[in-house]
């Protein structure tokens, strides 16, 4: 059992900046700026009608590092680890675009993390979820 631990990959952290469309696996420190509720929707007590009944909460985190600041899509429990003024690890997370832009999010294989407060201040002048991405066909000859 301990070859299976030793083989195991160290985390690479990236900074917000190295983030690009498309990519996945990244593990990143980041502080939760502000948290916003985009859908919430079934009742509280509708778990017990089966799986489809339980609730959705999805809320867009802006959250970031002393490079740069990105919309990260936080689903479910995930909306309360990320509250505004925490600090986070977000393991093996992914880029999802929306609407020709960079949202980052973590789906069943990655994890979130509340760590020690960071000691970095976020540069909130380079969002990168306000850059637009177009998506084009590049034809094969």
């Amino acid at each position: 059992m301990a070859t299976a631990a030793a083989a195991k990959r160290k985390p690479v952290f990236v900074k917000v900046e190295q983030l690009k469309p498309g990519t996945t696996g990244h593990t990143l420190v980041a502080k939760v700026l502000s948290s916003n509720t985009v859908l919430q929707k079934g009742r509280p007590g509708a778990a017990a009608a089966g799986p489809a009944a339980r609730p959705t909460k999805i809320a867009e985190c802006l959250i970031g590092d002393e490079t740069g600041c990105i919309l990260f899509t936080a689903r479910n429990e995930q909306v309360d680890l990320l509250k505004p003024e925490s600090t986070v690890i977000i393991r093996n997370a992914k880029i999802d675009m929306f609407k020709g832009s960079m949202r980052l999010a973590v789906d069943k294989w990655g994890r979130i993390e509340v760590t020690e407060p960071a000691s970095f201040n976020v540069k909130e002048d380079n969002n990168l979820s306000l850059v637009e991405y177009e998506l084009v066909n590049v034809a094969e000859e």
